[in-house]
């Protein structure tokens, strides 16, 4: 299985414009540029996108965890925020937190925490990040 994603850039790094798609076509050629990752401006950055995969890969496979359990939510929202740093040669992604609420009847808080971290561990994009990024997570039950 392969998907693919895509990047395009004129310009310097500063001056400089470029659009990111994707094969889907949900993203297509949505502009990106020093601005929009570095300034807080217009248009979308590869942390951000980082960020909206890792929320997705987890919640789905919070879902998968959640069927072992004999489990269905009625609604998962999970926010992932990604931390880049500066540091000497450039900057690195330090850090993600998995910022998740859940409405899942049938489990309590602790069994929640649980099947979240194990969907944690478990997650193909946790997996990717392990040893290179700290990834933390705050689950918090609503029933």
């Amino acid at each position: 299985m392969e998907h693919t994603g895509s990047a395009a850039w004129k310009g310097g790094i500063k001056d400089g414009i470029g659009s990111i798609s994707v094969q889907t076509g949900v993203l297509k050629d949505a502009p990106y540029g020093f601005k929009a990752r570095f300034e807080g401006g217009p248009g979308t950055n590869p942390e951000e996108l980082i960020g909206a995969a890792h929320a997705g890969c987890f919640t789905m496979a919070l879902s998968g965890e959640l069927g072992k359990a004999n489990l269905t939510a009625d609604n998962l929202t999970t926010t992932a925020t990604v931390t880049l740093e500066k540091v000497p040669g450039g900057f690195s992604i330090s850090k993600i937190h998995l910022d998740l609420v859940g409405k899942v009847p049938g489990t309590d808080q602790a069994g929640f925490e649980k099947i979240a971290n194990d969907a944690k561990v478990g997650c193909p994009v946790s997996k990717l990040f392990k040893g290179n990024a700290e990834i933390t997570l705050t689950a918090r039950l609503e029933n």
